[in-house]
């Protein structure tokens, strides 16, 4: 049983040689459109959010063994994140509260190997966390949020003749943003948003 363990052990470490030996790494652009909803909780009913349309770009770059289809990839990017804040649903008055982020998101990523068309198109998932650091100040004084936003990213996209990748993701917004909203500890507002990106790797 212990050669037998031992033969496995070889293999595999073969196999993980080989691919460390093969692996990619890839700079590129990339740029997209975002649909963020915040989740409001302890505050009533006076406050509701619809969801805003925003947008983000950047760059990346991707590590990638081939033989085992595992890798990372990992961005820098100017993401604007909008929102449109019901501070009173049965009057309608609307609040618009824009943000502009520094986000960093980091994932693992799995290619899915098609035979014989793997150069044309490739499948892949991916799942990591993305920090969105604020870069700019409060404009509503009501509303103050955190200077860090955290969220776990899911998504899928494609890898088209080896350069042009189209992710589709939905982040879970992980930590509470909000600051003394409406001068209340307890307010509770989680960020999540719907993003879809156009890479390309160079």
């Amino acid at each position: 049983m212990k050669s037998y363990k031992k033969i496995i052990i070889v293999l595999l470490a073969a196999i993980f040689g080989m691919g460390a030996a093969q692996a990619q790494f890839r700079f590129g652009v990339k740029a997209g459109l975002n649909l963020n909803s915040l989740h409001l909780s302890n505050l009533g009913d006076n406050f509701t959010d619809d969801n805003s349309c925003g947008y983000t770009l950047g760059v990346m770059t991707e590590f990638q063994v081939p033989i085992i289809g595992i890798g990372f990839d990992l961005s820098a990017m100017y993401t604007r994140m909008n929102s449109d804040i019901n501070v009173a649903p049965a009057e309608g008055e609307h609040v618009a509260y824009n943000k502009n982020f520094l986000e960093i998101p980091l994932n693992l990523k799995y290619k899915i190997g098609l035979p014989l068309i793997s150069k044309i198109i490739t499948p892949y998932v991916l799942t990591g966390p993305a920090f969105a650091f604020k870069l700019d100040k409060n404009s509503v004084d009501a509303l103050k949020t955190k200077t860090c936003q955290v969220a776990w990213n899911v998504g899928v996209g494609v890898e088209l003749i080896q350069h042009l990748q189209i992710t589709g993701s939905y982040g879970f917004g992980i930590n509470n943003i909000a600051d003394h909203w409406v001068n209340t500890e307890s307010a509770k507002v989680k960020n999540n948003y719907w993003t879809v990106t156009a890479a390309w790797l160079f």
